[in-house]
């Protein structure tokens, strides 16, 4: 079993002062030891799911140990109140998504949501609003009518939100208009009427993608392998 002394050698021997440079840009602060997610991925998969190892990497403080702590945490076994005080932690969007990704798995996806989204302040609304994005495609989370509600909510206040809370509200009315034709229908209406969400990624080549586009692409893929799914069933059943 690996210690936390054995992880953290390992991630400092695996920093580069390059990737320092670059997660800086994208707003990480140190302490940090920039080990690409490559690496992240190499040591975490040894490690599979260790819930407690997690809530000690998230306590260093440091921002790759926080990133691998993401990975190893079991979301079956979050608490809401570990859940509100590494949202505590958070200051960037790099853990913001992280966090918003692995509390859509746990039970309390929908309650923190509720909890957070409407929060002035940026990161507790970004990762809010992320977990709609990962849980809207789910009816058990989410009805249509609730998801059409914040259709409505994103056209009414995007423009006047922080900015990543704008991106993140983008990625909620692109995952809405997966969920069905008919909310498909009101999310791009909006689209065409609001037109390109304005986020400011500063210098780094991220951008907020544009949503009918989006849309079309994850639908048309979505038809590929569903296709090559049942021409593999048929070729199965002739065998």
């Amino acid at each position: 079993m690996s210690t936390l002394q054995d992880v953290m050698a390992q991630l400092e021997l695996a920093g580069t002062a390059q990737n320092r440079k670059v997660y800086a840009r994208h707003g990480a602060a140190e302490p940090m030891f920039g080990v690409s997610y490559k690496d992240l991925g190499r040591i975490a998969k040894p490690l599979r799911t260790d819930h407690a190892l997690a809530g000690d990497l998230w306590d260093t403080g440091n921002h790759d140990a926080r990133v691998l702590a993401l990975r190893l945490a079991d979301a079956a076994a979050m608490t809401k109140t570990r859940a509100r005080r590494w949202l505590r932690d958070v200051d960037n969007y790099i853990l913001a998504e992280a966090l918003g990704g692995l509390l859509s798995q746990s039970p309390h996806a929908r309650s923190l949501s509720d909890e957070w989204r409407d929060s002035p302040r940026e990161w507790p609304a970004s990762v809010g609003w992320f977990i709609v994005a990962c849980t809207a495609e789910q009816s058990d989370v989410w009805s249509a009518g609730e998801l059409r509600s914040l259709v409505g909510q994103i056209d009414a206040e995007i423009a006047e939100r922080p900015n990543r809370v704008r991106h993140e509200m983008n990625g909620v009315l692109i995952a809405i208009g997966l969920r069905d034709e008919s909310l498909r229908r009101s999310v791009l209406e909006l689209d065409a009427r609001i037109g390109p969400v304005q986020v400011n990624h500063g210098e780094t080549g991220c951008k907020t993608p544009a949503i009918a586009p989006y849309i079309d692409r994850t639908l048309a893929h979505r038809e590929k392998m569903a296709a090559r799914r049942a021409a593999k069933a048929a070729a199965n059943a002739r065998a």
